[in-house]
């Protein structure tokens, strides 16, 4: 299973299978659109005019404007967006971000050479770490 890919690169949430269209824009750009007329955002280096969607958003308006002109990356994420947030976004996107503005991806859980993700061997010691607690209470109750 050497050759698996990560889970988080197969539902591509950081939207890289997005083909290109071509234009690039620097975030000093993107931060000249930042009124509720003319919203701008950039989420994984990817520039998006969300302005014809600020009605639509489930979040309301304020959120957009309030992340408009800027690089977006954690809010998007923090908020735990769908996938399906994720492919109606594809439809706003209009550019790339220039690639010295460019912010590092955001990593879901990093995956070593045998794709095995970081989480699992992490899961595994808090798991161990919560049976030994318990063990050591319930052997210690005299």
């Amino acid at each position: 299973m050497a050759n698996q890919e990560s889970f988080a690169k197969k539902l591509d949430v950081t939207m890289d299978s997005q083909k290109s269209s071509g234009k690039v824009y620097r975030l000093e750009e993107v931060a000249k659109h930042n009124t509720p007329d003319d919203i701008w955002m950039c989420i994984h280096n990817k520039v998006y005019d969300v302005t014809k969607f600020q009605d639509e958003h489930p979040g309301g308006v304020e959120v957009l404007v309030e992340h408009a002109g800027t690089e977006a990356t954690y809010a998007f994420e923090d908020v735990g967006h769908s996938l399906d947030a994720r492919d109606l976004l594809a439809q706003y996107y209009i550019g790339d971000l220039h690639e010295d503005d460019r912010t590092e991806k955001a990593v879901t859980a990093p995956t070593n050479a045998d794709g095995q993700g970081f989480s699992t061997g992490m899961l595994c010691g808090i798991a161990s770490l919560g049976v030994a607690v318990a063990a050591f209470f319930l052997l210690n109750k005299a």
